[in-house]
């Protein structure tokens, strides 16, 4: 038995500092989360475009939502792409 608990504390030691490593994470993880929780006031970023005139306002509306949708698609292309390389490279078949 004195052989298990030496390897025990051994191993114990070993992982005891990854261990806490992540313990600090995730609390840290979980305080930026109620931080985040609370939202983000895009219209004091966007605030220098509502002197524009309505019509531009929608001009600038479409193209910001065409961006994030075009953004978006192509993330969603990239991702498929190295799906496949990696399938391939991988060759289930």
């Amino acid at each position: 038995m004195n052989l298990y608990e030496t390897i025990k504390s051994f191993i114990d030691k070993v992982f005891s500092v990854p261990i806490s490593f992540l313990d600090l994470a995730i609390e840290k993880l979980g305080s930026t989360g109620k931080v985040i929780a609370q939202g983000l006031n895009v219209s004091s970023y966007l605030s220098i475009f509502g002197d524009l005139p309505s019509e531009w306002q929608l001009v600038l509306t479409s193209l910001l939502i065409s961006m994030v949708l075009f953004i978006s698609l192509f993330l969603v292309i990239a991702i498929m792409r190295m799906y496949y390389a990696v399938k391939e490279g991988v060759q289930w078949w």
